[in-house]
C-alpha cells in the first residue's frame, strides 16, 4: 500500500501537466482514473513512437493509472462522470489545453456537494490576459519564458529541444498545489480550489536570470552553444573519449581546475579570479584549456575532478543511462510495459526511503482498470462545509515548520515553496559560511560595503523565511541547532552528502529526537551513490543526465539548455518529495529520510528518448530546432536584430492556414502535403517560405497575425523582456517587495493560484541573522545574556566575515584546540 493510496484522483482532459502531476499521485499508490474518448487521449499517439506504434512519451506519462471511456455523445456520459468526480478526492482538470471531447459537468454545482474536493486546472496561459486563448506547443510556450534565445550560436538561430518540458514543470507546480491541499485538508480544512499557468510555471527556469538582468541592466546575450552569462567556463567540452561537463564559480573551484589541468598562468592571473572577470576573456581561456582536456578520457577527468572537489561530470548519451546499473537500482530507470512491448522509463524521482515509490508499471489500454485501483484503502471523505469556519485566508501549509540548511537555488527554491504555501521556514546561515548566493566574493571592499546584502537572486529565493546564524563548526552552533529540529516538520539539505553528518546533524541523530521528522537530501548523484562525493550545480545535473545528448544537431556536440537546468527542477522535485513524506507523517507520526539526487531528476525530460533506445538499438535522432511530430517546427529570424519566432504546425488544419498566412495557398491546396511525414520532404523549403514572411516583421507584429490565424506562435523572449511581458502585467505575476539594502524590488509568483491575483508575498529575504534574537528567544527561550554571550563567541552574528577575519578565526581556534 503507497503513501497515497487512500487517495483516488481523476484526470480530465488532455494535458501533459495533469498527466504529469496524476503520475505523481500513481507512484505513491494513488488510485487514478484517467478519463478519455473512445479514440483515447490525443497524446497517445504523441510522437516518438516505439516499433509497435506506441507513444514513449504517452507512456511516461501514464504507467500505473486506470483508464476510463467516456464519448460525449453517449446519454448518460455526464451522469456517470459527476458520479466519479463525487467520489473522488482530487479532479485534475486539462481541457483547457485540449478537450479531449470531455463530456460537460457542473463543477460547481459538484464542488458545492463536496467541500473536501481539491480541484486542479491548467491552461497554457490563463482563462484571462494578453495571451489567454493562444494556440500553444511545448516550444512556443518555452519561446515566451525567455528559454529560448539565450541558448545556441551567436548569429542564431537559438537553440531548443523539441519538447517535453513544459508538461513536466507544469506537472510538478500541480502536484505541489494539490499535495499540499492534502496536508491542510488531513487538519481539517475544506478542498481548494487552484489554476495552474504553464507558461508561469516554466518561469522557474527564467526567473533568476529575469531579475538578475533587473539588477545588472540588459546585459544578457547569447553568446554561443554551451556557454551562458554570466558563468565561465560552464559548459560541454570534447576529451579523448566522450564528452566533459565542467562548471567552475567558486576562486577555489577555478584554481583547482586549473591545477588540474597544468595551467599555472590562468590560476596566477588576479583578473580570473571570478567568473565574471573570465567572461571578458573566453576566447583566450578555452584556447588554452580545451587541447589540455583532450589528453584524457571524460571518466578519466571526472575521477580526478572528484578528488580536487571540481563540478564536472561525464556527458552520457541515452544508451550510457540504460546501462549505468546505478540508475536501475536506485528507481531512476524503471520498467514499463506498452501494449506488449517491454521497455524502460524515467522512475519516480520521490525517493522516500521508508515509503518509497512504486517501481515502474503498466500503460493502460484504453478503458483498463489496473489491479491497483483494487487495492485501495478506504477512501478519505472529504471535510465537512463546516470546516470553511477555519481562518480566512489560511495558507495549507501554516502551521508546518521547516529548518532549512539549503544554499544556492534549488534548496532554497524547495524551501521558498514550502514558505510562499504558508510554512514558517527558519533559514540557517554563518557569518563564517553564508549562503553562497549572497555571492562568493570574500574580499573585504566587497564584505565592508554589504555587497552580499544587494544580490537580487538570494532575495528572489528567499522571501517569506526567517534567518538565523549559527556556526555549525562548534559544538555550541550544532546544540543549538538540534533544539530547533525536535519542534521541526521538515528539514532541507542541498550540501554534499556527509556535511550535516560530520557535523553530527546527520538523519541517525536527528530522528532519535524527533521520530516524526522528515528530511530531505538534495546531493547530486544521492546519498548511496558510488559518484556521492561528486560537487554540482545546475548546470553539472544536466551535463550528466543525458538531456544534451538528444538536443541540437545530429553532427554537434551534445547542447545545454540552460545555466543551471537541474536547480529549479531539483528544487520542485523536493518540495513534492517532503510534501508526500509529510502526509506519511500526519497519518502515521513517522518521518522519514528523502534521498533526493538532482541528477536524476532531470532525467524525465529525456524519458521518451530513454524508452525509444530501451527498444531500438539505435541512437534517437537528434532533431535541431524541428520536432519528431510537428512539420513545420522551427526558430524564425523576425526583422529587428536578434529577433526571433518559434512556430509550430500541430495538425493539417494548422498547417493549412499558416501557408495561407505567407502567402503559399498552393501548399495548403496540395492534398499530398497534408500529412506531417509528406512535408517532412520539403522541411527546407517550408522553413525558407516561413522565414521569407517572418523577416518582414516585428517578432510581436508576426505573432500577432500568427496567433490571430490560430497557429502556434511564441516570441522568443529575453529574460528582462519579461519584466514587461503584457501577460504577466495583467496577471500581476511581478510583485514588488521592499526590503533594506537594495530597496523596492521585483519578486516572481508562484504560477498556481487561488483566486485571481497570486499569492502575495508577506516578507522580503532576511538579512543575515535578521531574526536570530526572535528565533533564540522566542523558539528556543534563550535570555538577552545569552544571546548576547553566542554573538561575542561568533556563534551567531549579522555581519559576514571576510577572508582576513575567517583566517584569524581559525588561528584563534587552532590555538584553542593547541592549548588544550
Amino acid at each position: 500500500m503507497g503513501v497515497l493510496s487512500h487517495l483516488r484522483v481523476v484526470e480530465i482532459g488532455s494535458s501533459a501537466a495533469t498527466s504529469f502531476c496524476a503520475r505523481l499521485f500513481a507512484d505513491f499508490g494513488a488510485d487514478v482514473q484517467k478519463v478519455e474518448p473512445p479514440a483515447g487521449d490525443p497524446l497517445r499517439r504523441s510522437a516518438p513512437l516505439t516499433s509497435g506504434g506506441q507513444s514513449a512519451w504517452f507512456a511516461f506519462l501514464n504507467f500505473n493509472k486506470s483508464s476510463i471511456l467516456m464519448d460525449a455523445a453517449d446519454p448518460d456520459a455526464i451522469t456517470r462522470l459527476t458520479a466519479l468526480i463525487e467520489d473522488c478526492d482530487i479532479l485534475l482538470d486539462g481541457r483547457d489545453v485540449d478537450s479531449a471531447e470531455c463530456p460537460s459537468v457542473d463543477l460547481t454545482a459538484i464542488r458545492q456537494r463536496r467541500p473536501g474536493l481539491i480541484f486542479l486546472e491548467a491552461s497554457w496561459f490563463s482563462p484571462k490576459g494578453p495571451y489567454a486563448g493562444f494556440a500553444a506547443t511545448d516550444s512556443t510556450v518555452r519561446a515566451l519564458a525567455g528559454l529560448v534565445k539565450l541558448v545556441g550560436p551567436v548569429e542564431g538561430p537559438p537553440l531548443h529541444a523539441p519538447d517535453f518540458q513544459t508538461g513536466i514543470l507544469a506537472g510538478l507546480w500541480g502536484f505541489i498545489a494539490a499535495a499540499s491541499s492534502t496536508v491542510a485538508r488531513m487538519e481539517g480544512a475544506p478542498g481548494r480550489s487552484w489554476s495552474l499557468s504553464i507558461f508561469e510555471s516554466s518561469l522557474a527556469l527564467s526567473e533568476e536570470s529575469m531579475f538578475e538582468a533587473f539588477a545588472r541592466g540588459n546585459a544578457v546575450r547569447r553568446i554561443g552553444i554551451n556557454r551562458f552569462w554570466l558563468t565561465f567556463p560552464a559548459g560541454i567540452y570534447e576529451t579523448k573519449e566522450g564528452w566533459l561537463g565542467v562548471t567552475t564559480i567558486t576562486p577555489a573551484q577555478w584554481r583547482s581546475f586549473c591545477d588540474m589541468l597544468g595551467l599555472t598562468e590562468l590560476r596566477d592571473d588576479p583578473t580570473l579570479v571570478l567568473s565574471a572577470d573570465r567572461m571578458q576573456h573566453i576566447e583566450q581561456i578555452e584556447r588554452k584549456f580545451m587541447p589540455r582536456l583532450k589528453t584524457r578520457t571524460a571518466r578519466e577527468w571526472f575521477a580526478e575532478g572528484l578528488k580536487r572537489k571540481i563540478p564536472i561530470v561525464p556527458v552520457p548519451e541515452i544508451s550510457d543511462l540504460l546501462q549505468d546499473a546505478e540508475k536501475k537500482v536506485r528507481g531512476a530507470i524503471v520498467p514499463v510495459l506498452l501494449g506488449e512491448e517491454e521497455a524502460l522509463t524515467a522512475g519516480s524521482m520521490q525517493r522516500l526511503t521508508l515509503t518509497p515509490p512504486l517501481r515502474g508499471g503498466k500503460v493502460p489500454t484504453p478503458g483498463e482498470q489496473q489491479a491497483l485501483a483494487g487495492k485501495r484503502r478506504p477512501l478519505t471523505r472529504s471535510a465537512s462545509a463546516s470546516s470553511g469556519c477555519l481562518e480566512a485566508g489560511r495558507r495549507p501549509l501554516q502551521g508546518v515548520q521547516v529548518v532549512d540548511f539549503s544554499m544556492g537555488w534549488a534548496g532554497p527554491l524547495c524551501t521558498r515553496t514550502l514558505a510562499d504555501l504558508g510554512a514558517d521556514v527558519i533559514k540557517i546561515e554563518a557569518i563564517q559560511y553564508p549562503d553562497w548566493w549572497r555571492g562568493v566574493d570574500r574580499r573585504r571592499a566587497y564584505v565592508e560595503d554589504q555587497m552580499y546584502e544587494k544580490t537580487v537572486r538570494f532575495c528572489i529565493m528567499n522571501r517569506n523565511k526567517r534567518g538565523l546564524t549559527l556556526d555549525l563548526a562548534r559544538p555550541q552552533g550544532v546544540a543549538l541547532a538540534k533544539r530547533l529540529i525536535t519542534g521541526a516538520d521538515i528539514v532541507v539539505n542541498n550540501y554534499s552528502v556527509d556535511v550535516l553528518p560530520k557535523l553530527g546533524l546527520g538523519y541517525d541523530v536527528l530522528r532519535t529526537l524527533n521520530p516524526r521528522l522528515v528530511m530531505l537530501s538534495m546531493s547530486a548523484f544521492g546519498a548511496d551513490s558510488i559518484h556521492r562525493d561528486c560537487r554540482a550545480y545546475g548546470s553539472t545535473l544536466e551535463q550528466g543526465s543525458g538531456l544534451p545528448s538528444v538536443i541540437g544537431s545530429t553532427d554537434g556536440p551534445p547542447v545545454m539548455s540552460h545555466i543551471a537546468f537541474g536547480d529549479a527542477v531539483g528544487g520542485l522535485n523536493g518540495c513534492a518529495a517532503v510534501l508526500v513524506a509529510l502526509i506519511h507523517a500526519r497519518n502515521t507520526g513517522q518521518g522519514q529520510f528523502i534521498d533526493l539526487a538532482q541528477i536524476e531528476c532531470m532525467m524525465p525530460f529525456a524519458a521518451p528518448w530513454i524508452t525509444i533506445r530501451s527498444i531500438d538499438s539505435m541512437p534517437p535522432p537528434r532533431y535541431g530546432n524541428r520536432h519528431p511530430q510537428f512539420v513545420p517546427h522551427g526558430c524564425f529570424r523576425c526583422a529587428a536584430e536578434d529577433e526571433w519566432i518559434v512556430v509550430a504546425a500541430t495538425d493539417t488544419d494548422m498547417w493549412q492556414r499558416l501557408a495561407i498566412l505567407i502567402g503559399r495557398p498552393n501548399w495548403a491546396a496540395d492534398v499530398s502535403l497534408k500529412s506531417a511525414g509528406a512535408r517532412r520532404g520539403i522541411e527546407e523549403e517550408i522553413e525558407r517560405g516561413i522565414e521569407a514572411w517572418t523577416i518582414n516583421r516585428d517578432a510581436d507584429q508576426a505573432m500577432a497575425e500568427l496567433q490571430a490565424e490560430g497557429i502556434a506562435a511564441g516570441v522568443a523572449r529575453s529574460p528582462i523582456d519579461l519584466l514587461k511581458d503584457s501577460h504577466l502585467r495583467s496577471r500581476a505575476f511581478v510583485q514588488e517587495v521592499e526590503r533594506t539594502f537594495i530597496g523596492l524590488h521585483p519578486q516572481p509568483s508562484m504560477p498556481i493560484r487561488e483566486g485571481a491575483r497570486p499569492h502575495a508575498i508577506h516578507t522580503a529575504a532576511p538579512t543575515l541573522g535578521q531574526h536570530n534574537r526572535e528565533i533564540l528567544s522566542g523558539c528556543l527561550g534563550l535570555s538577552d545574556a545569552e544571546i548576547t554571550h553566542l554573538m561575542r563567541q561568533g556563534i551567531i552574528g549579522t555581519k559576514m566575515l571576510s577572508e582576513e577575519e575567517l583566517a584569524r578565526q581559525r588561528e584563534v581556534r587552532d590555538a584553542e584546540k593547541s592549548a588544550r
